[in-house]
């Protein structure tokens, strides 16, 4: 449904530690996901459920800090970026495809508040 909280990852600097502590805290376990610009996208599973991803932060630009990243569900992604833009806010990472899962985004709003916008495939 679109404008509801669908997915949420972890970006951290030492995701076997995350991952371990995830594991305790939540009874999380992982499958690994292969990601083509290297390193390994953790679905995290409660049972067969999906509930949540973890990736290293050496995936992202240079001077980025440990963080949660919340993503809305949306029917246009790219319609969705061409509204928060000029409401304001801003598209920090335009949209792109990720085989077997959607299109996605990563965007902030007017008051620099981070999310993701995904359309699931």
């Amino acid at each position: 449904m679109n404008g509801t909280f669908i997915w949420t990852e972890l970006i951290t600097a030492d995701v076997e530690a995350a991952k371990a502590h995830y594991a305790e805290l939540a009874g999380w376990t992982y499958e690994p996901h292969p990601m083509p610009q290297g390193g390994t996208y953790w679905v995290a599973k409660i049972g067969d459920r999906p509930c949540a991803g973890i990736m290293g932060l050496e995936t992202l630009p240079p001077g980025e800090t440990p963080h949660w990243l919340a993503y809305l569900a949306s029917g246009d992604v790219d319609a969705s970026c061409a509204i928060l833009a000029s409401q304001g806010g801003r598209v920090t990472q335009a949209p792109w495809d990720v085989p077997g899962v959607g299109r996605l985004a990563v965007v902030s709003d007017a008051q620099r508040a981070c999310f993701g916008l995904m359309k699931p495939e």
